[in-house]
């Protein structure tokens, strides 16, 4: 039962140990981690089972949180999370004059040196007096298609998501990532047709992916681009299959960060990140998810054969996703990070409506009436 996990997490929090509550997409059963002691766990080289959690620099090292306990609940009650009141997003005019100018900045850089693309970011600081608890079932009701996750360890942090990008999944060998970039907000639902700087912006991730994956995967797949909503955003997406051939560690080290969240090249779009951002992403950007984690698989109810049927056989899986569409806990506050891709086509204000629009994502879960 859902109640289970909430007496177990508030258990757990009393206790200042570390845990992972997490609803994989379109599903309905949500999953809770449990570790017993405080120790910080990094992942070595993806080869360890439990939930991972890696910061956009990955030289920081990838978190391990560990099953000792695990519980399931398919019994969530969803509760109605009503729009975010509009008045509750008042712009800071000197915020906006500021990101204005690093990303008029950030374009003129690209121009000079005939770069191809850079994401900026930036981080809104919100009160908070809700528990988590609260937040993460607000997420659960809010979000169906998209990883929705709380996530704590005492001496790192605590996160919580709503993500719609996946980095790569990994099944019986069967790889798939996908290329997502491209953002427009829709208060009706309606498909927007996308222009060129979109087109051309998730083209160049899509190019990315392919380019990380043909060395690692054979028999490799593109499929079209095609539209897919995000609550009210809609993005442009295109999936890449293949069959594992090195390991995926080999898969990570060459996918993270793509440039959806990154940029084009990378090592000088991670720097230039990281020296005009004025704020740490830590964990913003980076990538979560089960990791080599046992599933089973219910044999079809067609099957005439009960002891076939009644079987359901063990496997491992991975399944990551990149950490954007969320929000860190602290001290009281909710730091909400936002950001866009930036090529030679970007308009500064379009951008900066962007960001806007993504915000609303968790704005809506700080201000939803419970």
């Amino acid at each position: 039962m859902f109640l289970d996990i909430i007496t177990k997490t508030e258990a757990h929090l009393a206790k200042d140990l570390p845990f992972v509550i997490y609803r994989r997409p379109h599903e309905t059963a949500v999953n809770a981690l449990f570790q017993n002691d405080a120790k910080v766990r990094y992942s070595i080289n993806y080869t360890e089972s439990g939930f991972v959690f890696a910061p956009f620099d990955t030289a920081r090292g990838a978190i391990l949180i560990a099953a000792d306990e695990t519980l399931q609940a398919i019994d969530f009650t969803e509760r109605v999370v009503p729009s975010v009141r509009q008045n509750l997003l008042k712009i800071n005019p000197q915020t906006k004059k500021i990101y204005l100018e690093k990303v008029k900045n950030a374009i003129d850089e690209i121009k000079k040196n005939d770069y191809r693309k850079v994401v900026l970011s930036r981080q809104l600081d919100v009160g908070c007096s809700l528990s988590p608890i609260v937040l993460l079932q607000r997420v659960l009701a809010r979000y169906h298609s998209a990883f929705c996750y709380l996530w704590y360890h005492p001496k790192v942090g605590m996160w919580l998501g709503a993500t719609p990008e996946i980095l790569v999944q990994i099944e019986n060998k069967q790889v798939m990532a996908m290329s997502l970039a491209g953002t427009h907000s829709s208060d009706k639902g309606q498909l927007h047709v996308w222009g060129a700087k979109e087109i051309g912006e998730q083209a160049f991730v899509t190019e990315y992916i392919a380019k990380a994956l043909e060395n690692n995967v054979s028999d490799l797949k593109i499929s079209a681009s095609q539209s897919v909503p995000a609550g009210k955003l809609w993005h442009l997406r295109t999936k890449l299959t293949g069959t594992l051939q090195n390991t995926l560690s080999d898969i990570i080290k060459a996918l993270h960060p793509t440039p959806a969240v990154c940029g084009i090249p990378k090592e000088w779009a991670k720097n230039y990140i990281q020296g005009h951002e004025s704020y740490d992403r830590e964990f913003y950007t980076g990538f979560l998810g089960e990791l080599n984690m046992r599933q089973t698989k219910a044999r079809s109810a067609d099957n005439k054969n009960h002891e076939l049927r009644a079987f359901r056989p063990i496997k491992k899986s991975t399944r990551l996703y990149v950490n954007i569409r969320c929000m860190q806990l602290k001290n009281s506050k909710a730091l909400i990070y936002v950001g866009g891709g930036l090529t030679r086509e970007s308009i500064p204000e379009l951008e900066w409506q962007e960001t806007v629009a993504k915000s609303t994502t968790m704005f809506s879960i700080l201000f939803g009436q419970n």
